[in-house]
């Protein structure tokens, strides 16, 4: 069974999905709701803020929306996860709290792992944004080599909100002009 609750962050509900034991899922509300390839499950039944990962869960939200790092991470689990999308979060998580990297950067350290020449921008870029785990798996800090905030599924607001939570000068980042991300 799939249980979820919400969770009022000072930039809006997020959604927890849980399987019970493991964090499945966290969403921003608002982005995903109307989203047709997105399952939204609106069955109350399913609402359990009692089951002991999402009140875990939400006290390192609490503490990293209060602008500090969470010393742990909630335990959680990616169904049907490829080798090479585990791979790109696991590098994801290497992230350092109040650092960003370029999806650049990420493509070459992969490459490097794999001893290749180079790895395609586009294909960790697509790993990036299938990360069903926002904030907690860090793809917010993932940016374009030219200092854009490209790509966000959370919203690309959301995406600098979460930035100046950890005190990354955001003056530095452009938006793009027209995304679908905005």
């Amino acid at each position: 069974m799939e249980y979820k609750c919400i969770y009022s962050s000072p930039i809006g509900n997020i959604i927890l999905n849980s399987d019970g034991e493991n964090l499945t899922g966290l969403y921003f509300e608002d982005f995903y709701k109307n989203k047709p390839t997105f399952k939204f499950n609106n069955n109350e039944e399913n609402l359990n803020d009692n089951l002991e990962i999402f009140k875990i869960t939400k006290k390192w939200l609490d503490i990293y929306f209060s602008g500090n790092n969470p010393n742990f991470t909630p335990k959680f689990k990616i169904n049907n996860i490829t080798p090479f999308r585990q791979e790109v979060i696991n590098e994801m998580l290497k992230i350092p709290f109040g650092q960003v990297i370029t999806y650049n950067d990420l493509a070459k350290s992969i490459a490097i792992k794999h001893n290749i020449k180079r790895m395609s921008c586009q294909a960790v870029g697509g790993a990036v944004g299938s990360n069903p785990i926002c904030i907690i798996i860090p793809c917010h800090r993932v940016v374009g080599s030219n200092g854009s905030l490209t790509g966000y599924g959370g919203g690309l607001h959301n995406k600098l909100h979460l930035l100046e939570i950890e005190h990354i000068d955001t003056k530095k980042f452009t938006m793009p002009k027209v995304s679908r991300f905005l």
